[in-house]
């Protein structure tokens, strides 16, 4: 992959971390029988935890933080020469909804292309999680680029 394809990949993981949902470290002490099992599964048991190697050539990586919300998130995406994602990687520091959005975003953005990633919603995560509304403001505070999905085609 050309060197210019590593802006590309970076674009795409930041792209993909602004559609997760992130919620405000005040959230933090709310009880634990407001989190659907779902979020209490992949805050308990994430999947896909860690880091991929970021010199390499077809790993993109994306950083996106909410200093209002107090969250932090890291997602990495490798992808093979036929633009398929073939593995994704995340570090959050917030909540435990914030990880589990996290955690299930990797889930689902292995196996497609970057195109076909973008078009994974933050409400399509919190729909899966069955997050209530009053926890994606933080999530809808930060646009995603509208030029994003020509600039990041494969």
């Amino acid at each position: 992959m050309a060197a210019a394809g590593g802006g590309r990949l970076r674009r795409a993981a930041s792209a993909l971390l602004l559609r997760s949902p992130r919620l405000p470290a005040r959230e933090l002490s709310a009880p634990a029988r407001l989190y659907h099992k779902k979020v209490v599964d992949h805050y308990e048991n994430p999947r896909n935890v860690g880091s991929l190697d970021k010199t390499s050539k077809n790993v993109g990586t994306g950083l996106v933080g909410a200093p209002a919300c107090g969250d932090v998130m890291k997602l990495q995406i490798q992808v093979d020469e036929k633009g398929k994602i073939v593995d994704a990687r995340f570090k959050t520091f917030g909540c435990g909804s914030a990880i589990a959005s996290s955690s299930l975003a990797t889930e689902w953005v292995k196996g497609k292309t970057v195109e076909e990633a973008l078009t994974i919603k933050n409400t399509d995560i919190a729909k899966e999680l069955c997050l209530p509304p009053v926890k994606l403001h933080c999530s809808k505070s930060v646009p995603f680029p509208a030029e994003a999905k020509t600039q990041l085609s494969p």
